[in-house]
């Protein structure tokens, strides 16, 4: 039989003071901060990835001349902010159509195929990272998607993405321009995700 003292045993070790995390000796934290809210949800969710995928990585390099020169001229024309962000977008929405097995969810034991690409892209927030969603980014030109990405990420950044924004993401693109190269941890039921490093000049024989 559950009584009052056992409810409010249980609430006290549920309270964010109740446990005091095991350190290592001769560790003394200035603060203790509880991991709560976004950061949380992130944490389960990235470790739900990792525990319950077969992950692979590859890492490859590629010449990215022409997509710059596209980037800089419709930046100069005034146009939009074309990101190379927006480029990879367009890019992986068109492979997508050629090689479908990746525009998939793997979800109750069943492999769900999709004509769309809905692309989602991670943005770095206050309290973590969120993944906005360009909804059919395969049937958009390069400008819409860069017009759309740059309003996603404003409203990401300052609290006001809806739900709607964040759903029904069928692959994902995270760019980390200051780095080589990195390995992004899949999205939930997604079977890929690629990871961009940053873009620099280099000869090439």
């Amino acid at each position: 039989r559950v009584v009052e003292a056992d409810v409010r045993r249980h609430a006290d070790q549920q309270s964010p003071g109740a446990i005091t995390p095991a350190m290592p000796p001769g560790l003394e934290p200035s603060e203790t901060i509880p991991m709560l809210g976004m950061r949380k949800s992130i944490a389960e969710h990235m470790k739900s990835s990792l525990s319950n995928t077969a992950q692979l990585t590859f890492s490859l390099e590629m010449d990215v001349t022409e997509a710059q020169r596209l980037r800089r001229e419709n930046s100069r024309a005034g146009e939009v902010n074309l990101t190379m962000g927006s480029v990879f977008i367009k890019a992986c929405a068109q492979t997508l159509k050629r090689h479908p097995e990746h525009n998939t969810i793997l979800f109750d034991g069943n492999i769900f195929y999709f004509d769309d690409a809905n692309i989602g892209m991670a943005v770095s927030v206050a309290d973590g990272l969120i993944v906005p969603v360009v909804q059919q980014a395969d049937k958009k030109s390069i400008l819409e998607i860069a017009v759309q990405a740059q309003e996603l990420a404003e409203k990401a950044r300052e609290g006001k993405i809806l739900p709607d924004h964040l759903s029904g993401g069928t692959f994902t693109i995270s760019v980390l321009g200051s780095v080589d190269a990195f390995t992004p941890i899949l999205n939930a039921g997604q079977s890929a995700i690629l990871g961009v490093g940053r873009s620099l000049d280099k000869p090439v024989v």
